[in-house]
């Protein structure tokens, strides 16, 4: 259930998405990135609805983008996701609401242009150390307790 699919793209379960990064970003116990990517999942699914196709294709085209750096693309990546947590229901920690629409963009493009896949994968990683590394760390923390 978590193999590439012949496109190359991965099968379009969010929690996947999840799994990969948040395995990158905080190496730890597995167990403990699956329950926390559960979490993100869910939150995402919820998400999923709100995020229009035109800020998806939108961003596709800055991916496209040769000219592009990788920092320019992660500026306007960022741009976007505070764009959107402005719509998001406010209860949650903004932090977290930002992590989980930041991968759930992920998914998107990887959707709309598998082509882009990587690119998107590693900006968007760049993009979540820089930004939430010291939030991830701590909800690695606060579930292994």
């Amino acid at each position: 259930d978590d193999e590439l699919q012949t496109d190359g793209n991965r099968s379009g379960h969010f929690q996947n998405v999840l799994l990969l990064v948040l395995a990158e970003l905080a190496p730890t116990n597995e167990e403990v990135i699956r329950i926390i990517a559960a979490q993100l999942a869910e939150i995402g699914d919820q998400f999923d609805k709100e995020i229009q196709g035109r800020v998806v294709n939108d961003l596709v085209q800055h991916f496209m983008n040769e000219r592009l750096s990788r920092e320019e693309i992660m500026l306007h990546m960022s741009r976007v996701v505070r764009e959107l947590i402005r719509s998001m229901p406010s209860d949650m920690e903004q932090e977290k609401a930002m992590l989980v629409l930041a991968m759930l963009l992920v998914k998107k493009i990887g959707n709309t242009v598998p082509s882009l896949l990587h690119r998107v994968y590693t900006t968007t990683v760049n993009y979540m150390n820089q930004q939430f590394h010291n939030y991830i760390v701590e909800m690695v923390s606060a579930v292994k307790q």
